[in-house]
């Protein structure tokens, strides 16, 4: 008997959801942003929360909000703006299957994924995994990049 994997879902966020969204950012950012001298504060996290909120949408694992998955496309790349999950579920894969829902548009776009990630955040090691590499740093953060893959390597994902 295989093990069934939990369903999941993605949908845009909605106001609604901002409360939930807004204690999940403080949960899984708070730390990270403090150890790079990044601001914490309610207005901060609200602020980035908002950011490009049209993109957002709400990462569900059997019909229960477990994250958050920001990302878009543009003219020459996937940008994933944010990828939280809530602590508790994290370390299941959750991340690691949202993160591909973009990898698989980026894939057929035949466009490269960029994102950020805070330095010291166990999350890069999901990324250097999936094949993202950096391509440039500042004092807090790596800037990394997926180019698109040949089909042949896309068919064992």
């Amino acid at each position: 008997m295989s093990v069934q994997e939990p369903a999941l879902t993605l949908r845009p966020a909605l106001a609604d959801d901002e409360a939930f969204l807004f204690e999940l950012r403080k949960a899984t950012m708070t730390e990270h942003l403090a150890r790079v001298g990044e601001p914490t504060d309610d207005a901060e996290h609200r602020e980035r929360l908002l950011h490009r909120y049209d993109t957002a949408r709400v990462v569900y694992i059997d019909g229960a909000p477990a994250g958050l998955l920001k990302a878009h496309r543009t003219d020459t790349e996937w940008v994933v703006v944010q990828l939280q999950i809530t602590p508790a579920l994290q370390g299941r894969g959750i991340g690691e299957r949202a993160l591909r829902t973009v990898l698989r548009a980026a894939q057929a776009d035949a466009l490269p994924v960029t994102l950020k990630v805070i330095k010291g955040n166990p999350a890069k090691r999901l990324y250097d995994r999936l094949g993202f590499e950096i391509v440039g740093e500042d004092d807090s953060q790596f800037y990394m990049r997926r180019a698109p893959r040949a089909s042949a390597e896309t068919e064992a994902e």
